[in-house]
């Protein structure tokens, strides 16, 4: 079954919005349906008992494909080398992505380094989805 890319880029969303496993989604490869779980609340709907089986797979935070603070690293390096080093300091802190978005702002690069987040982020789920045997389509 071909599933909507925009759902798993939305349950991707959601589940890298926090701390790894503060959110999780799971696929039903076969349905298509998303099962949400949190541990802040009790609003979303139960598991199904079968979800640890191979029909079912975890959606995955954005530091499981790379997404966090090397790929913020990776824009300093290539589109503000005379920062990075500056940027890189910045990421052994508390308030890093702030931080580095102020960096962002104050340069002008704000805008480019959303575009370069995004095409990263839709690499990199693609990637994914073939990977797990995911059928999508737009």
């Amino acid at each position: 079954m071909a599933i909507k890319f925009q759902d798993i880029v939305l349950a991707f969303d959601s589940v890298s919005s926090g701390q790894m496993y503060e959110q999780q989604a799971f696929l039903n490869k076969e349905t298509g349906e998303i099962y949400w779980y949190s541990e802040f609340g009790d609003d979303l709907e139960d598991l199904p008992a079968d979800i640890d089986n191979e029909k079912h797979v975890e959606i995955p935070h954005k530091n499981e494909l790379g997404l966090g603070k090397s790929l913020a690293l990776n824009f300093a390096y290539r589109y503000l080398p005379d920062e990075a080093d500056e940027i890189s300091a910045i990421f052994r802190r508390k308030g890093a992505y702030s931080n580095f978005k102020a960096i962002l702002d104050e340069k002008g690069m704000l805008e480019k380094w959303y575009e370069f987040e995004l095409q990263a982020e839709d690499e990199a789920l693609r990637e994914w989805c073939e990977e797990n045997e995911i059928e999508i389509n737009e």
